[in-house]
């Protein structure tokens, strides 16, 4: 999706006379090549920490496992195809020639990498909440890993083309919304579901839960972990999950998806009307339909 994204608001945003100027900016159905080819090296980055995120943590199985090698290999290939993914994008990124979506597209690597170390921080083993995380902290964690690169990728695009500020700032902040949007969508579709057959698991470190944390007070949120007995027992997970859905947690996320999606519809209102702009509206529409 990042790299669609990518592309619909380099259509979107359309061509401008310096870039058009260089020959090597012919323009293919309203986006230039070297938009095209961050669109690709957006959605390999992604695909990399994707892959990287999947290894499995070896500790959590029995020593006498007869599929502990089988994952032992998988983990090793896991790491090597992340790692292959991730240098053939820096290959791609080296190519573009331009020292500004190099540095951006750099950072968003580095908030990748620090993003995902603040949630498995504080995850900790076995789904557990290990420090007190508030709104504003779990905001700026999931920006780093969630958001980041969707925004700075979208504004690099607006830099090849050679867009003026505020082009470049409207096409941030389309994707920083967008994204968190996104990910709040996410964290809501487990309080969504309506067959309850199938065994509940949610993240405990996801916006309905932070809400419900921020509303009760964090030693409450302790007490009620501890009253569940979450680390025992998987069907405890259907209580704390009853608990939260009953209170006002998941609202308050609903809320925060659907503010989010408001600000990103607003970042496209300098663009011109077109059918790109109106895929990028129907984007955030969908992401915020709970």
């Amino acid at each position: 999706m990042r790299g669609l994204v990518v592309l619909l608001v380099s259509k979107a945003a359309g061509p401008t006379t310096l870039a058009a100027s260089s020959p090597q900016q012919d323009m293919v159905s309203g986006i230039y090549p070297s938009q095209r080819s961050l669109a690709e090296i957006t959605e390999l980055i992604h695909t990399a920490f994707l892959v990287h995120r999947g290894i499995v943590n070896l500790r959590e199985l029995q020593n006498l496992d007869a599929s502990v090698k089988d994952m032992q290999f998988g983990n090793k290939m896991a790491v090597l195809s992340g790692d292959f993914l991730l240098a053939t994008a820096c290959t791609g990124l080296a190519q573009l020639q331009n020292l500004m979506v190099m540095e951006l597209i750099s950072t968003a690597i580095c908030d990748l990498v620090q993003g995902i170390y603040y949630e498995n921080a504080s995850l900790g083993e076995n789904n557990k909440v290990t420090d007190d995380t508030d709104l504003s902290d779990w905001e700026e964690r999931t920006f780093l890993s969630h958001g980041s690169l969707l925004a700075k990728s979208c504004q690099c695009a607006m830099e090849l083309a050679k867009h003026d500020v505020d082009i470049k700032t409207m096409a941030f902040q389309y994707g920083k919304h967008m994204s968190m949007s996104h990910k709040i969508n996410m964290d809501l579709q487990p309080f969504f579901r309506e067959n309850m057959s199938e065994k509940v698991t949610f993240n405990m470190n996801s916006a309905p839960v932070i809400f419900h944390q921020e509303f009760i007070g964090r030693e409450a949120w302790l007490n009620q972990i501890k009253q569940v007995n979450l680390q025992r027992k998987a069907a405890d997970y259907t209580k704390l999950y009853e608990v939260i859905k009953a209170g006002k947690g998941v609202n308050s996320a609903v809320d925060l998806g659907r503010y989010h999606g408001n600000k990103a519809l607003e970042a496209l209102k300098c663009l011109p009307p077109s059918e790109a702009k109106s895929a990028l509206e129907n984007i955030v529409y969908a992401v915020t339909k709970f």
